[in-house]
């Protein structure tokens, strides 16, 4: 039989090695199989995926850009560790962007775009998993920027989710949960749907601001356990 007849996979869409590699370990670093400064072992990672050290090293480096991974002269790559003041300065800089990208979404905001966030909300309020509140706040989140179509701003948005992600699920578990997050989220919604660009942007930033207070608060505790 020819093959061309066979049912087989396109190769030339497969991700790259190092693209599974790199989700791989960025998901362990978000949910905190990894730790702060905890060393990732280019030999181990490789021996588990059954590839040569060089995927891996290309995984690290897209991962360091991404601000996850520092490599240090004597301990090679660890995960990277974020003082205080710098979760503070990335949320400040994380409600900057949003508020902007909201501002420019909102006159283009279609009934399907407010349809697609109460689901979110809905199934956000739901959910028991913290894993999936992460994912879920994101896509609540960015779903009221997408209407803006501004790539390179979704994009850096998400870099800047991407970095505080695993401080981002501390902080929905030591709020108690998803009612705050869930309310305040609905009355960002709402201001959405009367298109008052000033009070939905203000409602943003003070959600932002106030999920960093409520880590901050509690992130030493957190840090002395460890």
């Amino acid at each position: 039989m020819p093959l061309k007849a066979l049912n087989l996979p396109s190769l030339g869409n497969a991700p790259p090695t190092s693209d599974i590699i790199a989700k791989y370990i960025r998901e362990a670093i978000v949910a905190g199989i990894l730790d702060e400064d905890e060393p990732i072992r280019q030999d181990d990672i490789a021996k588990l995926f059954d590839v040569s050290k060089i995927p891996v090293r290309e995984a690290l480096k897209r991962l360091e850009a991404e601000g996850l991974v520092e490599f240090h002269r004597n301990r090679g790559a660890v995960v990277t560790s974020i003082t205080e003041p710098e979760i503070a300065e990335i949320f400040e800089v994380r409600a900057m962007l949003e508020a902007n990208a909201l501002r420019l979404s909102m006159p283009r905001m279609s009934e399907r775009t407010f349809q697609r966030a109460e689901e979110y909300c809905d199934e956000f309020a739901r959910e028991t998993d913290v894993a999936r509140w992460a994912e879920l706040n994101w896509q609540f989140h960015s779903c009221l920027y997408e209407d803006a179509d501004k790539p390179f701003l979704m994009n850096l948005i998400r870099s800047v989710n991407d970095r505080i992600e695993r401080y981002l699920r501390i902080q929905l578990t030591l709020s108690g949960g998803t009612g705050v997050d869930d309310r305040e989220h609905r009355e960002i919604l709402a201001a959405c749907r009367k298109r008052d660009v000033e009070l939905a942007s203000e409602l943003l930033v003070t959600h932002i601001t106030k999920a960093c207070a409520s880590l901050l608060s509690n992130l030493p505790k957190v840090r002395e356990r460890k």
